[in-house]
């Protein structure tokens, strides 16, 4: 289904939300992406690193009212909080958990039903239009969140279901599967650095903005190093769906050589997105969990890695 017209409602992720005179500074400082970036028509993915640029949090992130709003896995919020709040000590900024406060729902070949609801959505992820209280972004082609206040929430709702008809959670997975597009989940947090994930591909670092909190690993890395392991998709024929960080396994190097960034299922199988060595991946044999498990096979992302284009941001 998940190439088809539906929506969900995406229970998978809260709102962490930075609100202040001070919100941006303080983000700017903090964060893989470019605040400076952010409009009220253009919105960003990003991603929060400790010192030596392993990503502690990944998410999505909007202006909204006197601050920003950032998505990411439920589980992430608390530590990101506490952790951030360390650091705002002395900026006039204001860190709260919003997720009651917001309904966010995606959708799939949605257009009509968003401008049912006042939305005309152009096709270039990132960008993002708004009506009333009711904030749509383009996140990759054919797909849209949809942000909706939690009053809001049970209305909007009824009036999607007019148009399409409402699907799990796993569907929308799985079209994020497709576009590429990974996020750091609890079980692999401080795990990889944001080229792993090739978040500099879909525009979640700028490498133009200056000082940030790992920045010197991610930009050395950009320029510098020669990336050895990024991420990848893959399917498989089985049925049940493997968790972030399982380990994937090559017998020529008879060891682990990456890990499960996010799977969903597929008609036919699993499909997922892993980090992996590149030179298991040209070598052909990949295993899921162990030296013996189900055999994996290399699909296709929807965008070519090119760090001149990449460093341009």
């Amino acid at each position: 289904m998940a190439d088809s017209a539906f929506f969900c409602v995406l229970s998978h992720e809260g709102v962490l939300a930075v609100r202040g005179s001070d919100a941006g500074k303080f983000l700017q400082g903090q964060l893989t992406c470019n605040i400076n970036y952010l409009t009220e028509h253009y919105a960003s993915l990003g991603a929060r690193c400790t010192q030596k640029g392993r990503m502690q949090s990944s998410f999505r992130i909007l202006l909204q009212g006197d601050g920003m709003l950032l998505a990411m896995a439920c589980e992430l919020i608390e530590p990101q909080l506490a952790d951030l709040k360390k650091y705002a000590v002395f900026s006039k900024s204001k860190l709260t958990d919003e997720s009651a406060a917001w309904v966010r729902f995606g959708m799939t070949n949605g257009e009509a039903a968003l401008a049912a609801l006042g939305l005309q959505l152009g096709s270039e992820s990132n960008t993002a239009v708004r009506h009333e209280t009711l904030i749509a972004v383009r996140v990759s082609a054919g797909r849209a969140e949809l942000w909706v206040p939690a009053e809001q929430a049970e209305g909007v709702q009824q009036q999607l279901a007019q148009h399409l008809p409402q699907a799990q959670l796993n569907d929308w997975l799985l079209g994020q599967v497709r576009a590429g597009i990974a996020q750091v989940m609890p079980e692999t947090r401080e795990t990889f650095i944001p080229q792993m994930l090739n978040l500099q591909a879909v525009g979640g670092v700028s490498f133009k903005k200056g000082c940030y909190t790992g920045q010197e690993i991610v930009a050395r890395m950009q320029y510098l190093g020669k990336l050895k392991r990024r991420l990848y998709r893959l399917s498989l024929a089985d049925e049940q769906l493997p968790a972030p960080g399982t380990p994937l396994f090559s017998p020529t190097h008879n060891s682990a050589v990456g890990e499960v960034a996010l799977a969903a299922r597929a008609d036919h199988g699993i499909e997922l997105l892993a980090v992996l060595q590149a030179d298991a991946v040209e070598e052909g044999q990949l295993h899921l969990g162990s030296l013996e498990g189900p055999r994996l096979s290399v699909l296709d992302l929807p965008y070519e890695l090119d760090r001149d284009r990449e460093i341009q941001r």
